[in-house]
């Protein structure tokens, strides 16, 4: 069952096109990686998705319906989830309170925060505490909890590793492992190639806003991945 549809999708920053003409489907239960150089239009096209960024032309349809002109807010209502690249915590606030005030707007579901806390070990004994005396892994894993408060149907992940030390990579991924495995629908936004690959179902690769490859990630060869991510294969076509 196809769970969100992205149909011609145009979204600007003033006369700049971060994201030009996209256009793709992704089934529930489904993983989609979605790579690309810094400035290629990861970023905006989360946040249009979970509508923080308001499209200049074409259609979302989460669930069968038009949210095109949804509000962030609704969409969260129904269940679109976004985990903003740099987290934006509230650091004054503790890390149960920053995971009950998601819970505020959740729907009907397993994730509260003693699941949470169940889920991610490194926020667990730190739930009292105050989100900006986290370390950066403890903040990640906070800021993916809080998104799982919502109950999301469907995740969009920016950057998970982006800023982390190695282990604290390690122990976010470990912890998302179960998220995964538990069915959950996601698109995720990972500079690092390996942990994309290894999550995913399939693979998107942006080039200048516009999708430039696609295709299960069991059948896309890490070279052809990296072509397009530094635009080599659109060149190469290019030339021919």
């Amino acid at each position: 069952m196809t769970l969100l549809t992205v149909d011609h999708l145009l979204a600007q920053h003033g006369l700049l096109q971060a994201v030009r003409d996209v256009s793709f489907e992704i089934a529930e239960g489904e993983k989609l990686a979605l790579v690309g150089a810094n400035g290629a239009g990861k970023t905006t096209l989360l946040r249009t998705i979970a509508g923080a960024h308001r499209p200049a032309a074409g259609r979302i349809v989460f669930d069968g319906r038009d949210v095109t002109r949804d509000s962030a807010f609704r969409r969260v209502r129904n269940g679109i989830a976004l985990v903003p690249e740099g987290r934006r915590l509230f650091t004054g606030l503790t890390v149960e309170e920053n995971l009950k005030l998601a819970g505020r707007v959740r729907r009907e579901g397993p994730w509260t925060v003693d699941s949470v806390c169940d889920a991610f070990p490194l926020i667990a004994s730190r739930r009292k505490g105050r989100a900006g005396n986290l370390s950066g892994g403890e903040q990640q894993a906070t800021a993916i909890g809080r998104a799982l408060m919502t109950n999301p149907r469907l995740l969009l992940l920016d950057e998970v590793s982006l800023g982390l030390a190695p282990v604290a990579v390690e122990a976010v991924y470990r912890s998302l492992d179960a998220v995964l495995a538990g069915g959950a629908t996601v698109v995720l936004v990972e500079q690092d190639l390996g942990r994309a690959l290894a999550v995913a179902d399939r693979v998107l690769c942006l080039l200048e806003g516009r999708i430039v490859l696609e295709g299960p990630a069991s059948e896309l060869s890490r070279e052809s991945i990296v072509d397009a991510y530094f635009g080599l294969r659109h060149a190469q076509e290019a030339d021919r």
